[in-house]
């Protein structure tokens, strides 16, 4: 008798912000993935309850745009009765945001100004009781960034991980949950498609694609080698 594989239901908000490096970990494992643009999805998403992982990715929105983007609203009440659920969830950058915003926490403007570009991170406090999230702490790692928000710690959450410009980079919540404000799964390929997408806040922050092409050459291979390590640590441990 077969059994059904696994499923991992992705909420995307823009095209080229996808899987990256988790694609390969995850299809290691056998999942099947179904892909749902978060803005043309109808809510509430039945398989949101049922599957085995959901990921929220990334996108250029706020979430306190809920008012111009009704869609968030529904997408947060799906993060909560996930998190209630006790069902495994990862949430990247933006969904990092959103899964703090469902669990309690304020989600705002960041007071340091964009942080984009290739950066390490530091362990937080908490970073011990999760050896999974070891390989991202590597000595000289550096990890890629594009933000202008951030959040407060959710209430009952475990601080991994902080930068030199925002102290809450990553966090975990009891046991299933993972929210990473940082890009760990870019490749320097991929991030092609970024400087086009993002290509009008890049000239309004001043930023060069040039020097963001440079750091990827630079980064972005001990990257890929510590966040797919890190990508099966973690689906170990929360599968």
């Amino acid at each position: 008798m077969s059994h059904a594989s696994p499923t991992a239901l992705i909420l995307s908000h823009v095209a080229f912000e996808d899987l990256g490096t988790l694609e390969v970990p995850l299809r290691e494992r056998g999942f099947s993935l179904e892909f749902v643009n978060a803005s043309m999805a109808h809510f509430p998403l039945p398989q949101a309850a049922t599957c085995e992982l959901l990921v929220v990715l990334g996108g250029p929105i706020g979430v306190y745009d809920q008012q111009a983007y009704p869609f968030l609203t529904a997408e947060i009440a799906l993060i909560r009765q996930r998190l209630a659920a006790g069902r495994p969830i990862l949430g990247i950058c933006l969904g990092a945001q959103l899964m703090a915003a469902a669990l309690g926490a304020r989600v705002f403007p960041g007071k340091n100004g964009k942080e984009i570009g290739w950066a390490p991170i530091q362990a937080a406090p908490d970073a011990a009781r999760a050896p999974w999230f070891a390989p991202l702490l590597s000595p000289g790692l550096s990890l890629f960034h594009w933000h202008g928000d951030t959040f407060d710690l959710p209430p009952g959450a475990l601080h991994l991980a902080t930068s030199e410009l925002y102290a809450n980079q990553a966090f975990a919540f009891e046991d299933i949950a993972l929210g990473l404000q940082f890009h760990a799964e870019v490749t320097a390929a991929d991030l092609e498609s970024w400087y086009v997408g993002h290509a009008c806040e890049l000239s309004h922050a001043g930023i060069s694609v040039e020097s963001l092409r440079s750091a990827a050459q630079e980064h972005s291979l001990a990257l890929k080698g510590a966040a797919t390590q890190f990508w099966r640590l973690w689906l170990d441990h929360i599968l």
